[in-house]
């Protein structure tokens, strides 16, 4: 598959994320630099929740009907 190749790894993003918040929570980061990683963060955030949206639509298909088709989106 191509495209797993720019999935990005769920908790390699949430750590991403967690060092992002660090950094904003500095006291000495300038504004260009804040404004930057909140951008990043966000499209962190919605990475990560497509991830979680496709991992419960493949969750709900296997529990109404057992099958593990993959669900694209």
């Amino acid at each position: 598959m191509a495209n797993s190749d720019k999935k990005i790894d769920f908790e390699a993003s949430l750590k991403e994320l967690e060092s992002i918040v660090t950094k904003l929570e500095d006291e000495n980061i300038s504004l260009e630099d804040s404004v930057k990683s909140f951008e990043e963060g966000v499209n962190l955030v919605k990475e990560c929740q497509k991830q979680l949206q496709k991992a419960e639509l493949k969750i709900k298909k296997l529990l109404d009907d057992g099958s593990s088709t993959e669900v694209n989106n």
